[in-house]
C-alpha cells in the first residue's frame, strides 16, 4: 500500500456513510445470525480456524451478508478479492483467477473471492467459476437477496454450503444503533448527540430489520438536527420519523394501543365490515405488529365468528398464515389482507364455538360411558370385524343415514350443537334434515 492509497482508506474511514463506518471487524462484533454464528456453530468455527470453503450468504438486505464477508477478509490469512456481480465481468474474474494462481504457486496461498449480488451473473458467468471453486483455486463467498436455488446454477451450488441470514430483530436493530450513538471512533459519540427513547424504539422497530436503514436514519437525523442552548443534539420521534421517511403510528405493541387495535381488527371482521378490517390491519402493519400474530387472530376469527356459515374462510385464513411464515413482508400484507376481507364478508356462524363449549361443560359436569352398540370390537384373527351387537352400520340404509342414538344414555337427549340458519351451514342442516325425516319414514 502506497502513501496515496494509505490516505484515501483513512479518508474513507472518516468520511464514508456511518453504515460503512460501524461495520463490525470481528466475529465478535457481530450483531444477530447467531443460528449460523453463534459460538460453536460450523460458520464460526470455521471463520476462526481459517478454515472456509465455499458459501453463498442468502437473506434480505441490511442483514450482514456482506458484513460476514468482511469479517472473513479480517479473519484470514488467505487473499481476499471483492467484485461486485453488477459492475464486474468475466474479464474481472479472469484477472482474480490469474491473481490466484500466482498466489497459491509462487506464495502458497488461497484466495478468496467475493461476489456480491452472484445472483446477477449470468449462467455463463457463474460457470466460469465452477472448475476454479472445483480444484479450490478460489474459495466462493456469494451473496445475493433472491433465492440461490432458483438464481444460482445447481453446479455452483453443489459446491457450496448456503447459509440463510434472517431479518434483525428489533433488539438487535437496537443493539446496532445504541453502538452508533455512543462509539467515538467510528460512530457518532463524539457528537454530543442524544436519541430518545421512544425515537430509538421507533427506529428500531421501523427499519423492518435492515440494520443499514436505521443508521442512515439516524446520521440524517444527527447530521441535520440542530444543537439546543446545551449545546446537545436531540433526536426526537418526529425527527426520527421525518428521517426515516414513515410517519410514527401511535401504537405500542405491548400495550393498550396493540390490545385497543386488535380487538377492533377482529371485531370488524365479526361485525362484517371489509373496510375498517383493512384499515386496522394496515395501522397494525405499518406499526411493525407481527405479521404471524395478525394472521393467527385472522385464522381464530375465521374458525368463531364464521364457522360452518362458509367453512372455506378456515381455509383461506390458514392458507394465508402459511404463505405469510414462507414470504414475509412487505407481500405478506396481500394474502393478510386477502384473508380479512374474505372472513368479513363471509356469512357469519358461532354455533361449532357455541357447541363445543356446552360439550366441554357437560364432559366436566357429567360422568359417561359409551353406548354398548358403539364399542370397539376387535378382529377374530381371521379378517372379519364383528359389528357391535346392536349397532347400524349406516352405509348398508338410504343416503347413508339410519335413525341410531350416539350420545351415551346419561346425556341422550341433550342438544349441543345448535345449527346457524345462514351460508352453508343452513343447507347442510336443512339437506340432512331431509334425509332423517325420509330415513325415520322408510324405518
Amino acid at each position: 500500500m502506497d502513501l496515496f492509497d494509505y490516505m484515501q482508506k483513512k479518508k474513507q474511514e472518516t468520511e464514508s456513510p456511518l453504515a460503512s463506518r460501524l461495520r463490525p471487524r470481528t466475529l465478535d462484533e457481530v450483531v444477530g445470525q447467531q443460528h449460523i454464528i453463534g459460538r460453536g456453530r460450523l460458520l464460526y468455527r470455521a471463520i476462526l480456524a481459517d478454515k472456509l470453503t465455499s458459501v453463498i450468504f442468502y437473506g434480505p438486505p441490511g442483514t450482514g451478508k456482506t458484513t460476514l464477508a468482511r469479517v472473513i477478509a479480517n479473519t484470514t490469512n488467505a487473499n481476499f478479492r471483492q467484485i461486485n456481480a453488477t459492475t464486474s465481468g468475466k474479464k474481472d474474474m479472469e484477472q482474480v483467477v490469474a491473481d490466484a494462481k500466482e498466489a497459491a504457486g509462487g506464495f502458497g496461498r488461497r484466495t478468496i473471492l467475493f461476489i456480491d449480488e452472484i445472483h446477477r451473473f449470468n449462467k455463463s458467468q457463474q460457470d466460469y467459476l465452477l472448475p476454479f471453486v472445483e480444484d479450490g483455486t478460489l474459495i466462493l463467498i456469494g451473496a445475493t437477496t433472491e433465492n440461490p436455488y432458483f438464481e444460482v446454477n445447481s453446479a455452483l451450488l453443489s459446491r457450496s454450503t448456503i447459509f440463510e441470514l434472517h431479518p434483525l430483530s428489533k433488539e438487535d436493530v437496537a443493539v446496532i444503533i445504541d453502538r452508533a450513538m455512543t462509539d467515538r471512533e467510528r460512530g457518532l459519540g463524539a457528537m454530543r448527540a442524544r436519541l430518545l427513547p421512544e425515537a430509538r424504539d421507533f427506529l428500531a422497530d421501523t427499519a423492518g430489520g435492515d440494520a443499514r436503514s436505521a443508521l442512515n436514519a439516524i446520521e440524517l437525523a444527527v447530521m441535520t438536527t440542530e444543537p439546543d442552548e446545551n449545546g446537545e443534539i436531540v433526536i426526537d420521534l418526529d425527527t426520527a420519523s421525518d428521517c426515516i421517511q414513515k410517519r410514527a403510528v401511535h401504537y405500542d405493541k405491548n400495550g393498550e394501543q396493540h390490545y385497543d387495535t386488535i380487538s377492533a381488527f377482529i371485531k370488524s371482521m365479526r361485525g362484517s365490515d371489509p373496510d375498517a378490517a383493512v384499515y386496522y390491519l394496515a395501522k397494525m402493519l405499518a406499526a411493525g405488529e407481527d405479521i404471524k400474530f395478525i394472521a393467527r387472530r385472522i385464522m381464530i376469527c375465521a374458525a368463531e365468528d364464521v364457522g360452518l356459515a362458509d367453512p372455506n374462510a378456515l381455509v383461506v385464513a390458514s392458507a394465508a398464515s402459511l404463505v405469510v411464515e414462507r414470504v414475509g413482508m412487505p407481500e405478506a400484507r396481500i394474502p393478510l389482507a386477502e384473508a380479512a376481507i374474505y372472513v368479513a364478508n363471509a356469512p357469519k356462524s358461532n354455533a361449532a364455538y357455541e357447541a363445543i363449549g356446552r360439550a366441554l361443560d357437560n364432559v366436566a359436569r357429567v360422568k359417561t360411558s359409551v353406548p354398548g352398540h358403539l364399542k370397539n370390537i376387535h378382529a377374530n384373527g381371521e379378517g372379519d370385524v364383528p359389528q357391535a351387537v346392536g349397532y347400524k352400520y349406516a352405509h348398508d340404509f338410504p343416503d347413508h343415514w339410519v335413525d341410531q342414538q350416539y350420545l351415551p344414555d346419561e346425556i341422550k337427549d341433550e342438544q349441543f350443537y345448535v345449527p346457524g340458519s345462514i351460508g352453508h351451514e343452513a343447507e347442510t342442516v336443512r339437506r340432512l334434515r331431509e334425509i332423517k325425516q325420509r330415513g325415520k319414514q322408510n324405518g
